[in-house]
């Protein structure tokens, strides 16, 4: 993921937070960081389908050996 350095960024303010008891900041930065999370894994599942098509439905990522792991 190219834009993965927001997600520590997310983590240091959290962390600021709970150090400095705020905690209503630290909940809604925790939130932040899986909202973050989740929109990166999908962007990054949108650009590999726009890349490589219906390949990756099938299992036959051209970088792979036909494997696909979804969760």
């Amino acid at each position: 993921m190219v834009h993965e350095w927001v997600l520590d960024v997310l983590a240091d303010l959290q962390s600021f937070a709970d150090a400095n008891d705020l905690t209503a900041l630290a909940a809604h930065l925790e939130e932040a960081g899986l909202i973050a999370g989740a929109e990166l894994v999908a962007q990054a599942e949108r650009v590999a389908q726009q890349n490589y098509g219906d390949a990756l439905a099938i299992g036959q990522h051209p970088h792979s050996l036909g494997c696909v792991n979804r969760t």
